[in-house]
């Protein structure tokens, strides 16, 4: 995924603001059933929360780990919750359009 410049993550967030988390990565970590779940949301809405149940100090690797394996792009971490985007190839089930 191409990076997404600071006005398009801003954007993004604000966008995001609303939303619930879709998906929680519990002690268990980012397993493979957990990635697909996130894979199908972001086919689903392009723009979604993860929740990170227990991170251990370790959210920003958790957050870097999750948009590699997802092809997704994290555009916010607040607190617990990581704002994921990735952009829908198909231009008829986009759901995010960026006015610049």
């Amino acid at each position: 995924m191409a990076e997404l410049t600071g006005a398009q993550k801003k954007h993004l967030r604000g966008l995001a603001h609303h939303l619930k988390p879709v998906v929680h990565v519990g002690k268990s970590g980012l397993t493979d059933t957990v990635v697909e779940s996130i894979h199908q949301a972001l086919d689903d809405h392009e723009l979604i929360k993860v929740k990170l149940v227990d991170p251990q100090g370790r959210k920003r690797e958790l957050a870097e780990e999750i948009a590699g394996r997802s092809g997704g792009a994290w555009v916010g971490l607040v607190g617990k919750v990581v704002t994921l985007y990735r952009r829908q190839p198909d231009p008829e089930k986009r759901k995010v359009d960026f006015p610049f």
